[in-house]
């Protein structure tokens, strides 16, 4: 009876602090890289050590975990259930990933946990007037790779504020080329009963990198490759 109360705190304990982990900002994980990188390790410790059966084993270890991870929360001065708690909405077509994508979904961290809606095929296709060049599915896969990023889906093909609904997020962050009335979107929201939503737009592209959009991506390939063939 005593080894099965164990084994169910030292588990109810192990999801707890996967789930913690997963809330530390991006930044904050990039910040104190080695440190999280540990308290991780110990939380996957504990689980190996609950499944082998050594309950007390995993129980030390996840208490090491803990440890580590109130060290950052101390040092950032974060507060897991009100700060981080916070949802932020981003949307794009994210066609061919570049510096530019990083550095938005790196700014929209900094205000919580952020929620990704990857713009459907059909609706890039008549936003931007070409199809993207990846496929819907495989631009979801790789934003889902992304440190950022805590969750992304597919977007909803004939109403954008749907995908904001799904979110119910606390800001929604909108790129420099994003072109949206702010006023009517927070309207509408309102009358779908999303009434404390905060919306931030990223003030402007990445000018530090050569290529900081698809479209200059593209536009150096076709001169590379294609007006080189033409001219031989």
């Amino acid at each position: 009876m005593l080894d099965e109360e164990v084994k169910n705190r030292a588990e109810k304990y192990i999801k707890g602090m996967e789930e913690r982990l997963r809330k530390i900002p991006a930044t904050s994980r990039d910040k104190y890289r080695k440190v999280y990188d540990l308290a991780w390790q110990y939380t996957q410790d504990a689980r190996y050590y609950l499944e082998k059966g050594d309950y007390v084993t995993a129980l030390v270890d996840i208490v090491y975990a803990e440890g580590l991870l109130d060290s950052i929360l101390f040092n950032e001065n974060i507060d897991l259930d009100s700060q981080i708690a916070k949802r932020v909405f981003v949307a794009g077509t994210f066609d061919i990933i570049h510096p530019g994508h990083i550095e938005l979904l790196k700014e929209a961290s900094k205000y919580g946990l952020v929620y990704v809606a990857v713009a459907r095929d059909k609706n890039s296709e008549k936003i931007k007037g070409r199809k993207p060049i990846n496929n819907e599915n495989q631009r979801l896969e790789v934003i889902k790779s992304i440190r950022y990023v805590y969750d992304a889906f597919l977007g909803d093909e004939n109403d954008f504020l749907k995908s904001v609904e799904r979110v119910r997020p606390n800001v929604l962050l909108l790129g420099p080329d994003q072109n949206a009335d702010e006023k009517k979107i927070l309207d509408e929201l309102a009358k779908r009963g999303l009434k404390e939503v905060k919306i931030v737009r990223f003030p402007q592209r990445v000018i530090k990198y050569e290529h900081s959009s698809t479209s200059s991506i593209i536009q150096e390939i076709v001169r590379r490759y294609c007006n080189d063939k033409k001219e031989s």
